[in-house]
């Protein structure tokens, strides 16, 4: 039986409320039975979601809008010291609870899978809660992304297992202990915070190190950031590698495309299973195994759970079908590091034959732009064109001199086929005269390009 409220935690107020990672949060603790409120910059379906549970979501941010009586304030990495409801919280004397802390108050008493890496945390932290769930073991969930099924970022469950996203970006990460822990990949990012691949490795070696007595690290064998890490833990924690490297203990033999899914082979424990993940890509079929190999360690029969991912059918922003107009497909990712964008267009290049591949870009972050740009426009040399716009600056303040043209500049010495577009009101008639009958248009990044896709669909219909 999972536990209830933690202590403290029974008026909370979220400032950011709509975000991805604090949503969860505080859907959860409205599922459990918490006075919950909260602030955002603007309405949206989390918000009214975060409103059919109960929650009250202020719009916009003021200091009136915190209670008097709130139990504390949660607060992510991205609130500015400034926000006029943090400065109310200091008068009242509120507790202030960063995101991390108030996740992992929730998930004591449980049986956590955290969910680290640089790519793919989000992905397969949802096919760890949706193949859970399929087997009837009423996990919990906090997930960075929307599933397609059941439909929400986070939920309390009634069992015993907690599944998390567990993010290195601010070294959060650190607050959980969990009983199983799952490092897909290590790769330097998250500039602002990170200076150097050792300070990355550090933080993971912490991470690593939080896990309980008894418990198990699963990693990646085919990365090598993953393999450095396994090197410098050296044996300091139970570790499971999986892969398709040679050495990996849960070995992939096999992945096999099948138009938008893909055939998986795996041996785990001497046995030979096969199944299917309903999503493209490699990169897709690794998390799928990372998942089996967690559920694993939990004690969960793999040839039980292997099935049960075939139940997992996306996550929104995740390679998500946005719909189909004048023969044209428009699908949204997330992508917004080289890795990330060149997995993604591998598994669409896979998947779509001989189909066009435009990719609407929309850089996230100065820092990132300004240590990854390059690499981004190699990335776009794998579509057939793309349209690059103005950097996304989500929490950060301008860099001189770090604009898209970094990007622009070097997909074009990699002899892609690429177009600047400034005003993001202008991209659904520029991709309605670029797209025909057959192709694919990809509208890629973390930030607000996700909102283009059903306009381009609307803009393609006209025609």
């Amino acid at each position: 039986m999972a536990p209830g409220l933690p202590a403290a935690m029974d008026r909370p107020h979220f400032i950011g409320i709509g975000g991805a990672g604090m949503s969860g949060i505080a859907k959860i603790l409205a599922q459990r039975g918490a006075e919950v409120a909260g602030s955002d910059a603007k309405d949206s379906a989390t918000a009214q979601a975060l409103r059919a549970l109960g929650v009250t979501v202020h719009l916009g941010h003021a200091a009136g809008h915190l209670a008097d009586d709130a139990s504390c304030v949660v607060v992510s990495s991205a609130i500015r010291e400034d926000n006029p409801e943090l400065a109310r919280a200091a008068e009242l004397g509120i507790p202030v609870v960063h995101r991390s802390d108030a996740l992992a108050a929730l998930m004591r008493g449980l049986r956590p899978i955290a969910v680290a890496g640089t790519h793919g945390k989000t992905t397969t932290t949802s096919m760890l809660a949706v193949s859970l769930g399929e087997l009837g073991l009423k996990p919990s969930y906090a997930i960075g992304g929307d599933l397609d099924a059941p439909g929400s970022n986070a939920l309390h469950g009634a069992g015993d297992i907690f599944v998390a996203e567990a993010d290195e970006s601010d070294r959060s990460f650190h607050k959980y202990a969990p009983e199983v822990a799952i490092v897909l990949n290590v790769e330097l990012d998250h500039h602002a915070n990170y200076a150097s691949m050792d300070e990355i490795y550090e933080s993971f070696e912490t991470f690593a190190g939080k896990i309980v007595p008894g418990g198990t690290l699963v990693i990646s064998a085919d990365h090598e950031g993953a393999r450095e890490l396994t090197r410098r833990l050296a044996g300091s924690v139970r570790t499971v590698t999986y892969g398709e490297a040679a050495d990996a203990d849960v070995r992939v033999t096999a992945i096999v495309p099948q138009g938008l899914k893909s055939l998986v082979t795996a041996v785990i424990d001497g046995q030979e299973l096969t199944f299917a993940v309903s999503v493209p890509g490699r990169h897709y079929a690794l998390n799928a195994v990372a998942a089996l190999a967690a559920g694993a360690a939990l004690g969960i029969p793999a040839a039980e759970l292997a099935p049960a991912i075939a139940a997992y059918t996306g996550v929104k922003r995740r390679l998500q079908l946005k719909g189909e107009a004048a023969g044209v497909q428009v699908i949204d990712s997330y992508a917004h590091h080289p890795t990330e964008m060149t997995a993604d267009l591998e598994a669409m290049r896979a998947a779509a034959g001989d189909a066009r591949i435009l990719v609407v870009f929309q850089p996230h972050l100065f820092s990132r732009t300004q240590e990854l740009g390059k690499e981004m426009g190699q990335a776009l040399a794998l579509a057939d064109a793309s349209v690059v716009l103005d950097i996304y600056p989500a929490r950060e303040d301008p860099i001189p001199g770090i604009t898209s043209e970094l990007i622009i500049d070097s997909a074009r010495t990699a002899d892609a086929e690429v177009t600047a577009v400034h005003d993001k009101a202008e991209i659904p008639a520029v991709i309605a005269g670029m797209a025909g009958p057959g192709d694919l248009v990809l509208t890629m990044g973390a930030g607000d390009v996700t909102d283009l896709g059903p306009l381009i669909l609307d803009r393609l219909s006209q025609q």
